[in-house]
């Protein structure tokens, strides 16, 4: 069965921190990409915990576009912005910050995208090393178990094709599938790679 034809949309992220800050001025900014779709929160941005900022990563589909204020909108790490890039370059979805004047499909978004990964990279790859060693000590002690491996549930296919069309949301997708919701994404990256 063929897929339904989804409209491509402009989709907003606004947020500040506190109940008694104001969105108004963020509003304001974005509504000139003429935006179909926004996800406002008022929380803090400490971490990617956020209902909204979820909402919004599970509601962009292959060839939307999400416009952000400015990066510290969307996080306060690079590690946690870098992993909302991933999450929705895995789905095909633009990243355009007003402020920065950064749009990741460009040649020049994508370059300061790089040097935020690299620069997390380094970080991650001082971190593994530590990891690494600690895992050494443990298997040496007979403690290391490691990870078994998950296979893809046999309703894969009819819920991958629900989602993919907006009937459902990658929340009740995980739900059909008793999946984690990284596994779930791991397993759409995998069909799009095969498709």
């Amino acid at each position: 069965m063929e897929e339904e034809k989804v409209k491509v949309q402009n989709v907003a992220y606004i947020r500040v921190s506190t109940l008694e800050q104001n969105t108004e001025s963020q509003f304001k900014i974005l509504e000139q990409y003429k935006i179909d779709k926004y996800f406002e929160e008022k929380i803090s941005g400490k971490n990617t915990a956020r209902p909204k900022l979820l909402e919004m990563i599970d509601y962009v589909r292959n060839g939307d576009t999400v416009y952000v204020k400015d990066f510290s909108r969307l996080a306060r790490s690079t590690k946690d912005l870098l992993w909302i890039i991933e999450k929705l370059e895995e789905k095909g979805v633009k990243l355009i910050s007003h402020k920065e004047k950064l749009d990741t499909s460009t040649p020049s978004g994508k370059l300061m995208v790089t040097m935020l990964g690299a620069i997390y990279e380094f970080e991650r790859a001082n971190l593994l090393e530590r990891q690494k060693d600690g895992i050494a000590v443990a298997k040496k002690e007979g403690k290391y178990k490691g990870r078994k491996k998950i296979t893809k549930p046999d309703n894969w296919q009819e819920v991958y094709n629900e989602w993919t069309t907006r009937k459902i949301t990658a929340k009740k997708a995980c739900e059909l599938l008793n999946l984690k919701t990284n596994t779930f994404y791991n397993f759409v990256k995998q069909e799009r790679e095969a498709a």
